[in-house]
């Protein structure tokens, strides 16, 4: 495994309709770091944003899509994603209020 540090393991945040539903709720959804785990996410979230307690992560492995361009086939590369909830006495993450 990698040495990922704290500011590796967010790499975006995801802007979908189903994740922006869950912005009231104190529900946000990023692309992470394929090998950071629960702990290393939670951590990151809480050092990155100021006054965001994290209470819960989720997250879901995606794999690559298989691609084609004439005879050539290929890979997408695969992701990672976490829903990450924030406690009630938490601030709002910023970068999502404008939306």
């Amino acid at each position: 495994m990698a040495d990922v540090k704290y500011y590796d393991v967010i790499l975006k945040p995801v802007v979908t309709e189903k994740s922006m539903d869950g912005y009231a709720e104190k529900k946000y959804t990023f692309l992470v770091h394929t090998e950071a785990n629960k702990t290393q996410i939670k951590e990151a979230v809480e050092k990155m944003f100021d006054g965001a307690k994290v209470k819960k992560v989720n997250t879901m492995n995606q794999s690559g899509k298989n691609k084609r361009r004439g005879a050539v086939t290929g890979k997408t590369a695969k992701t990672k994603k976490a829903i990450v909830w924030l406690t009630e006495d938490s601030k709002e993450i910023e970068i999502f209020s404008g939306l």
